[in-house]
């Protein structure tokens, strides 16, 4: 099939990508005229691992092409995948400029029939919005199909993401639509539903809502605890094997990060309140996830005492491993609240710090954990990245002013770190 693009962030280079790969003929349109020419060059943007290998693969194969026209990519497609930037507003609502934009230079490029996809993450209505829009600067009144298609990535899994889903949500308002979508999905051999766009909009909200929901309980579950005096890496395995519970994000930490979640936490909050309910729940979600920001500071501060003039080495900057993405990262809240009170800051991450240097500011970047050990009050991980796991410790003892280590995401054993001769303190154990 004939596919372009439009947006070439993280959702809109995958997705372009791995269509591309399944053998249609896809064109990615974004307006940064210098990101297009890198991308033409097979240089990426973001790291997300295997990406830029299959960037590669299929501009030699003719499959993958880039351009800063939308009016070359409504030309040269049928289906036609919004995935423009929806930031949050001051207010918490998602920020739809950039939709109403593109589809109206979609409306007026139009000259035969397209389906307009809205792959990016927005609130339910937005379809029928993005309708009205298409109709209104329909100049050469051609037909048309808005489809809601969310996206389920997870950055730094995003190819096996697209290429081996869960499931495809496809909201349609015409059978002829659905046809084509389906024809487009069909070698994923992936649970296919197809609902009304409504429907699919919520779908994606309810989704990461739920998500951010599970990382919450177990971050609260891990401050009971802390008081009670038990294991809540051992509570959570426990509760994971119930088959109804599941094991996946319930790991006790220092809360979630990223664009998504927090994004589409507070939206969903901001549609539920549109429509009259008042979701307690999801502000205590958020609530939860701030709090263990300063809660993990706490710790730091409980174990060194007077932060004024230590070093604290910080291990991990990205959001969560596999990605260099630093938005809404913990790491953010937490080493400014450590600099606030005077403590000096080393930092390590493995693929992070060119973009963390435009963020972090006065603090020593490292080359390995072990340079960020060397002198150091405490080791505080705030990233589970697996090169972590890994560590000397019988070296790091040696470089460390205090044996002591903080771990964020409760990836060390703490017997281990004991034998090693060191402290361990760890979230909820």
């Amino acid at each position: 099939m004939k596919i372009s693009v439009i947006g070439t962030g993280y959702v809109g280079l995958v997705t372009g990508t791995c269509f591309a790969e399944l053998g249609n003929e896809v064109l990615c349109v974004d307006n940064n005229q210098e990101k297009i020419v890198k991308l033409k060059d097979g240089i990426i943007p973001i790291y997300e691992p295997g990406l830029a290998e299959m960037v590669k693969d299929n501009i030699s194969a003719g499959r993958l092409t880039f351009s800063t026209s939308v009016k070359e990519g409504v030309a040269k497609s049928t289906i036609i995948f919004v995935c423009v930037h929806t930031p949050p507003l001051p207010s918490g609502e998602a920020n739809l400029s950039f939709v109403e934009k593109v589809s109206r230079e979609i409306a007026t490029d139009m000259t035969e029939y397209k389906v307009i996809v809205d792959k990016s993450t927005v609130p339910v209505e937005t379809g029928e919005r993005v309708a009205h829009t298409i109709r209104l600067n329909n100049i050469h009144h051609v037909d048309f199909d808005v489809v809601s298609n969310p996206e389920f990535l997870r950055e730094g899994s995003a190819i096996s993401d697209s290429m081996h889903p869960d499931r495809i949500v496809i909201g349609v308002t015409s059978d002829r639509a659905a046809k084509i979508m389906k024809e487009l999905y069909a070698p994923l051999d992936a649970p296919i539903i197809v609902t009304d766009i409504r429907s699919a909009e919520i779908i994606k909200h309810a989704s990461n809502a739920f998500l951010a929901t599970k990382i919450s309980f177990a971050n609260a579950l891990a401050n009971i605890c802390e008081a009670a005096q038990a294991d809540v890496t051992m509570v959570t395995e426990g509760m994971g094997l119930d088959k109804r519970i599941g094991k996946s994000f319930l790991n006790a930490g220092i809360g979630y990060g990223g664009s998504c979640f927090p994004k589409d936490v507070a939206a969903f909050i901001k549609i539920a309140e549109k429509y009259g309910y008042d979701f307690q729940l999801l502000k205590t979600v958020e609530e939860i996830n701030i709090g263990q920001r300063v809660h993990f500071v706490n710790k730091i501060r409980e174990a060194v005492w007077i932060l004024n003039e230590k070093t604290i080495g910080i291990l991990g900057l990205a959001f969560k491993p596999n990605t260099d993405d630093m938005r809404n990262a913990p790491c953010i809240d937490i080493i400014s609240a450590l600099q606030k009170e005077g403590a000096r800051i080393k930092v390590y991450d493995p693929v992070a710090v060119p973009v963390a240097k435009d963020i972090l500011k006065d603090v020593t970047y490292c080359q390995d954990p072990y340079q960020v050990a060397e002198g150091s009050d405490c080791l505080a991980v705030l990233t589970e990245w697996d090169e972590f796991k890994d560590i000397d410790f019988g070296r790091i003892k040696g470089l460390l002013k205090r044996p002591l280590v903080i771990d964020g995401r409760n990836i060390y054993d703490p017997l281990k770190i004991a034998e090693a001769g060191l402290e361990y303190i760890g979230m909820g154990r």
